[in-house]
């Protein structure tokens, strides 16, 4: 089976009720429901801009005890704190079993984290490479591959950002067997491919809350599959 360490979140009694980020739509569906159940092994949340489908990602991070730019449990650096406060409003809920590790990557700042790797000079634990001699996608990757390990939860903020269409694929792969090995992911992102992952959940975010959706039902794959189809129709404005 795969794992579910960590089983559900819900918002703690003293969460504030006005203002960024607790009126967005995502996060007052959590309070009027009193928290959400997270499936094992991969869950994806897509979205639109600005549905708060990072936001979670990142406060369920802060939450976790990673740090809010991204790292292992054991960074602590800051670079600019730009996080929300909401982290510090929600309870997790942990199975009997706890991970042996984890990570949380987001492209936004994966530049201070590789920053911090160099630092710190545990370059065995990333492939034995400088990450900033190589290039965002390659390093992301590098990473990818030597520093997500098995019984893991790992916590990724729209990776695709920074992957080539065939990277992503690489990256499904990854995920894949770091599930079967015995690892959790909870992944936020625009990418039609990273979410067919086979036997992943899928939770759209909306105006109306989070929905677990078939990938086939999801609007990022009908926009994309129409777009694909006739490019012309959604860019005939540009012509002339």
């Amino acid at each position: 089976m795969p794992a579910r360490y960590l089983q559900r979140l819900r918002l703690d009694a003293d969460a504030p009720t006005r203002g960024y980020p607790y009126e967005l739509p995502v996060v007052a569906w959590l309070a009027a429901r009193g928290g959400l159940t997270v499936p094992a092994g991969v869950t994806f949340l897509v979205g639109e801009n600005g549905c708060g489908k990072s936001t979670v990602v990142e406060a369920l991070a802060v939450a976790a005890g990673f740090n809010p730019e991204g790292g292992s449990q054991n960074f602590r650096f800051a670079t600019r704190a730009s996080e929300s406060a909401l982290g510090d409003h929600l309870v997790l809920t942990w199975g009997p079993r706890k991970p042996r590790t984890g990570f949380f990557l987001r492209a936004e700042s994966y530049y201070n984290v590789a920053s911090e790797i160099e630092r710190l000079g545990d370059l065995g634990s990333y492939g034995g490479v400088l990450p900033h001699e190589r290039s965002h996608g390659e390093s992301f990757v590098d990473l990818l591959v030597h520093r997500f390990g098995p019984r893991g939860l790992y916590l990724l903020d729209e990776p695709e950002a920074a992957l080539s269409f065939r990277s992503c694929l690489a990256l499904l792969i990854l995920i894949g067997d770091a599930v079967a090995a015995g690892s959790q992911v909870i992944m936020a992102t625009h990418s039609p491919l990273l979410a067919a992952a086979p036997g992943a959940t899928v939770l759209e975010l909306t105006e109306d809350g989070i929905m677990a959706t078939d990938w086939d039902e999801l609007e990022l794959v009908r926009d994309w599959r129409e777009f694909l189809t006739a490019p012309r129709r959604w860019l005939g404005h540009l012509d002339g």
